[in-house]
Order: structure tokens, then sequence, then C-alpha cells
């Protein structure tokens, strides 16, 4: 049980119910709507998409939150949904879900994927000045800055219906729920855990994210053993959108032996 006990987490379950199951965990700000680019590629396999707490379609309990918070959300998922193990994604603060998952319950996370994030992304100051300025003036004080880091500037130039939504998708946030996950990003240290991750790790960093530059990657896969990291080059923090083909090989890649041969999309 974590420390405010589990919230049950807003989901969407779709896909073959005899396939294997991958969850994908949002970033901070994102809802499971995030991962719509890349749904075709992930179809045959059961995928599960959720909302973190204080986000979409999730509860709202009051900050500060934890990353056991977080990550005990994820495995909460999986224990309403009967799933024993899954193949977990995340994005920035769904991977540091997702680490603390694979860490702390190992006999539930099959693989591993983390994209743009971090073991610890500090200062802390930072965070804390960020929730103080969403609770003050809402997500919407800070969502044009955000999206500049979720996409390179030729991106959003070249679409920019797409960078509006996006926005929207930020504004949307409850601020509580924005804050709250920022304090726990603010006390994220897990440098010294990652070797109790034995799930097959595949680290994605994109070559074009000031959030969590490459080096945030790397240091992560010096930590996991076996671990891969992958550059992308031309990706800012959520290369989910502008680099959904990439992205989606990769997860084949690294996923795919999960899936029976005659199974795989071709």
């Amino acid at each position: 049980m974590t420390r405010n006990g589990a919230v049950e987490v807003g989901y969407v379950d779709e896909g073959p119910r005899d396939a294997p199951v991958v969850v994908l965990s949002p970033s901070l700000g994102s809802t499971l709507a995030v991962w719509e680019p890349l749904l075709p590629a992930l179809g045959r396999f059961r995928v599960v998409r959720y909302d973190h707490r204080g986000h979409g379609s999730s509860p709202v309990p009051t900050g500060p939150y934890t990353m056991g918070d977080l990550g005990g959300d994820l495995v909460g998922l999986l224990d309403r949904l009967d799933v024993a193990r899954a193949s977990v994604v995340g994005i920035s603060l769904g991977g540091m879900a997702g680490m603390w998952a694979a860490a702390h319950a190992p006999e539930r996370v099959e693989r591993l994927v983390l994209l743009c994030t971090s073991a610890r992304l500090g200062p802390a100051e930072a965070w804390h000045e960020r929730a103080a300025t969403v609770r003050r003036d809402g997500t919407t004080a800070v969502a044009d800055a955000i999206v500049a880091r979720w996409l390179t500037g030729e991106f959003l130039r070249r679409e920019p219906a797409f960078a509006s939504a996006m926005k929207a998708m930020i504004a949307s946030t409850p601020p509580e729920g924005y804050a709250a996950c920022c304090e726990a990003i603010a006390e994220w240290d897990f440098e010294d855990h990652l070797g109790a991750i034995r799930a097959p790790t595949l680290v994605v960093a994109g070559g074009a994210d000031d959030a969590t530059p490459a080096a945030h990657a790397r240091a992560i896969g010096a930590r996991i053993p076996g671990a891969r990291v992958v550059v992308v080059d031309g990706a800012a923090h959520v290369p989910v959108m502008e680099k959904r083909e990439r992205i989606a090989e990769l997860l084949l890649d690294h996923l795919g032996s999960l899936v029976a041969p005659e199974a795989r999309p071709s």
C-alpha cells in the first residue's frame, strides 16, 4: 500500500483479451490520449492506457504525491484488471512510475520501455516552484512552455493545430494533480535502485530533448542490467507524436517476441 493508498485510475483497455498486455503510462500533463499515434502499431497486443492520478479521467487526491504513489497506482491497476504480468511503456513521469514498479514489483513487469525519462530530475527547487505556479495560476500558465519542450520547433510550425491540441491537454489538467506530481518528481532519486530491475529494458532518448537529455538515458542504461539505450535524432521530450514510426519500430523490436510470429504486424 502506498502512502496515500492506491487510487483507482481511469483507463482504456483495448485489443485481444488473450494477447500479451502492454501498459502505456503517460507524461506529466498528458492524458492517455497522448498514445493514440502508436495504437495502430500495437494492434496485436492487449493495450491498457491510463491516466495518472490527478490527470484526465483519474481522481485528484490532495498532494503532494510520491513516486511510490504513482507506481503503486500502476500495480493497483494490474490488480484490478486481474493481469499477473505486463510490459510497461512510460514517457517521462510514466517512465519513472514504470521504473518504480519494475524494481518494487518485479514479478509484475515483463518488459520495460523508458521514453525520455530520468532516474533523478532535479533541481528539486525548480519542481517546487512549478508546483507553486500551477496552484496559483493554473496549468494554462505553463502550457506554452511545456509544449515547446514536448515537440521540436519545426514540428510545432508544421502542425499548429496539433500544438494547440497539446496545449489544451495540459490546460485541462487539474492544477492540484499537476502540482502534486511535480512534487513527486522533486523528491525522485532512484539511481541506487535501478540495479533491482530485472525486466529486459529499452531506454530511449530524444536527440533534441532538453528536458531529459540523452545523458539521463545513458545513466539509466548503465545501471539496469542488460539495458539497451537508443537516441532518436530530431525527437524532443514526447517523441510518440513527431517520431511515431521510429518509436513504433523500437517498441515492436523490444516487445515483438512476446507475440507469436504469425501474429506480428507485417
